[in-house]
């Protein structure tokens, strides 16, 4: 991970890039001056995305990650270590390749802050190139350092495309913002769903299929399904690899080997790539394939939709009673039903998942696609992943919130459990079926399809009229909803 010292994104810093580009101040289009003096300070009162406006705080950790200034950091740190590396490894620059300027490099790359990011943005003004505008400035700064280093600065950007820039900077994103902040909070999620499992285990309940009564279950097991479904994609989550492209305006290293043919470029590469922590995609165009980070995408899709179908599950036993809302005192469930308590953080959960899902999905579907060698569609698309992740942020969040609010009902659980005698009508059969009484299942099904009434009654009335042995009617006997559970 990118160490956060001079470089990290914090409130200040937003609140200054917010208002001022080098140093102006961003006027209102349109003739907007006098409405902007009459804003509230407050800068998320007018952002046009809830991650930076209602939900600013919960998102808040991502800005180190997926933010225009993030964006900027993690180019100039592959800028910056590029050079390094190529000071290690030509003869030409054999000169730099000294303790102080190795310090002075690592001092410049720590040292990324908002007055360099400014640099940058204003370069980018002129030129309307992000990356030409991160080499220059760059350079500039190697000219401020000395040390010889000015002699050398051309050497910045050596043979590179902006997607060699781009495609390393991405990947480290991505890895940063899981490991630091997505993963954490998948685990808590995971962890939560295994308390209430645990906690819940020996809770019959009945289930319930196509909406129907259906054999009962636990509760504890009901959830511990989830759990077992998210660990499966944290799984993936943790075998894919982080991929980098690094190989020139083609793929060919054709500008390295015209400057310097006798150095094997692409085992250069693929160290400097091993040594940011990812493993370079070979042969590429001029992107990389996007396919690892497509899978990526796709697997927070999955992870979505459990949360999803979790969610909704959970709605629906909380509307059947099963499980009973945390009461806050200072909250307010509608403006006209004072008695309202609503399951507000699985529905903040199930619509932040569904835009995750659907920005996934567009991301993981639209990057691997390429007109040729190169379009810029990537360029554009992929500056949204921090939006989807956003989504996804808060979806964990809140699907962990509404879960700790909850305590079960077990009084309703069971009474409903009760009220429904008809599901051991399986079991009954199963065991008729080992005893070769003939036709077991259409029996039940006569004796009890569509039927209400006393079932316990009709069962008692119907086991002891069977042609069984008493050691198998016994058996039927002893079968009741609580009892019926089987073993998962």
């Amino acid at each position: 991970m990118i160490k956060k010292e001079r470089g990290t994104l914090n409130g200040s810093t937003h609140r200054h890039l917010q208002s001022s580009v080098n140093g102006q101040h961003i006027a209102q289009s349109g003739g907007d001056e006098e409405l902007s003096a009459k804003r509230p300070s407050h800068e998320a009162a007018y952002a046009l995305s809830p991650l930076d406006g209602r939900y600013k705080e919960e998102a808040e950790r991502l800005r180190e990650y997926f933010s225009e200034y993030a964006w900027m950091r993690y180019r100039w740190k592959v800028e910056v270590d590029y050079l390094r590396a190529l000071i290690k490894r030509l003869a030409t620059l054999k000169a730099l390749d000294r303790p102080s300027i190795h310090k002075a490099l690592d001092e410049l790359e720590k040292g990324f802050d908002i007055e360099i990011f400014e640099a940058i943005k204003a370069k980018e003004a002129e030129v309307r190139h992000d990356i030409n505008a991160v080499e220059n400035t760059l350079k500039d700064r190697l000219e401020a350092l000395g040390g010889g280093l000015s002699e050398y600065k051309e050497h910045v950007h050596l043979g590179l495309t902006s997607q060699d820039v781009n495609h390393t900077a991405l990947p480290m994103m991505l890895r940063d913002a899981q490991e630091s902040v997505l993963a954490p909070q998948l685990r808590a999620l995971m962890a939560q769903l295994g308390v209430l499992a645990s906690a819940w285990a020996r809770v019959p309940m009945l289930a319930r299929t196509h909406g129907q009564p259906a054999s009962p279950t636990r509760l504890g097991k009901e959830i511990k399904v989830f759990r077992v479904r998210l660990a499966e994609q944290a799984k993936q989550l943790a075998k894919l690899p982080y991929c980098a492209k690094f190989g020139g305006a083609t793929g060919n290293f054709n500008a390295h080997y015209a400057a310097y043919p006798d150095t094997n470029w692409a085992a250069f590469a693929d160290e400097f790539i091993r040594k940011l922590g990812m493993r370079r995609s070979q042969p590429t165009t001029q992107i990389e394939h996007y396919d690892s980070v497509a899978a990526r995408l796709h697997v927070w899709v999955q992870i979505m939709t459990i949360c999803i179908d979790l969610c909704r599950d959970v709605w629906l036993y909380i509307m059947m009673d099963y499980f009973i809302l945390k009461v806050i005192k200072t909250e307010v469930g509608s403006s006209a039903m004072p008695h309202k308590v609503n399951p507000i953080d699985f529905e903040n959960a199930e619509g932040n998942a569904g835009m995750a899902r659907a920005t996934l999905s567009h991301l993981a579907q639209v990057l691997p696609i390429s007109r040729l060698q190169r379009d810029l569609t990537d360029s554009t698309v992929s500056r949204n992943i921090g939006v989807a992740l956003g989504h996804v942020l808060l979806a964990l969040k809140r699907t962990t919130a509404g879960l700790g609010k909850l305590s079960v009902n077990r009084d309703k659980i069971r009474a409903d459990l009760q009220a429904h005698t008809e599901v051991i009508a399986e079991g009954i059969q199963a065991i008729l079926r080992r005893a070769r009484y003939p036709m077991p299942y259409e029996t039940l099904k006569q004796l009890t399809r569509g039927k209400k009434g006393d079932f316990e009654a009709r069962f008692k009335c119907f086991i002891d009229g069977l042609k069984v042995s008493e050691a198998v009617k016994a058996e039927l006997r002893a079968l009741t909803p609580e009892s019926y559970l089987g073993r998962s």
